[in-house]
């Protein structure tokens, strides 16, 4: 069976994009945390949340691609609202220093995408002597 050209239950299929996906959603009022988005996936759902009205808070290691890409969704969108805060997920020090960052803020948390993550790096240790890959993956989302 060919799945590619087909769409599933709802509605969305292999080719659907993430504007299709959210038409006619307003998220005036929400606020989202986006982990990795300084590039790929990361990039396109905090540009098309922003679209939509969305208060995204960029959660990105490296915080110079983060401003790259926060200016490039104000340029499309100039009255998004896009934050850009450091934040190493294979770090803990890292992730408690950007939830108190973010919790400084004094923002509601209505939408998380937890986008970060390594696939298959060499053998390493994070900084807490972790595996990267597990430390990155499970244990800075989870904390």
């Amino acid at each position: 069976m060919w799945i590619f050209g087909r769409k599933g239950e709802s509605g969305f299929g292999a080719s659907s994009t993430a504007e299709d996906v959210t038409k006619g959603i307003d998220g005036t009022g929400l606020t989202a945390i986006v982990t990795g988005a300084s590039s790929g996936i990361g990039t396109e759902t905090a540009r098309v949340l922003a679209i939509h009205g969305v208060h995204v808070v960029m959660g990105v290691r490296n915080t110079e691609a983060g401003r790259t890409v926060k200016e490039t969704i104000l340029m499309e969108t100039p009255d998004a609202i896009v934050d850009v805060i450091e934040l190493d997920l294979s770090s803990l020090a890292s992730v408690r220093e950007f939830a108190a960052e973010y919790c400084s803020l004094g923002l509601p948390l209505n939408i998380l995408i937890n986008n970060a993550g390594v696939m298959a790096p060499p053998f390493t240790l994070s900084k807490d002597k972790i595996e990267l890959q597990f430390a990155t993956n499970h244990l800075g989302h989870f904390l």
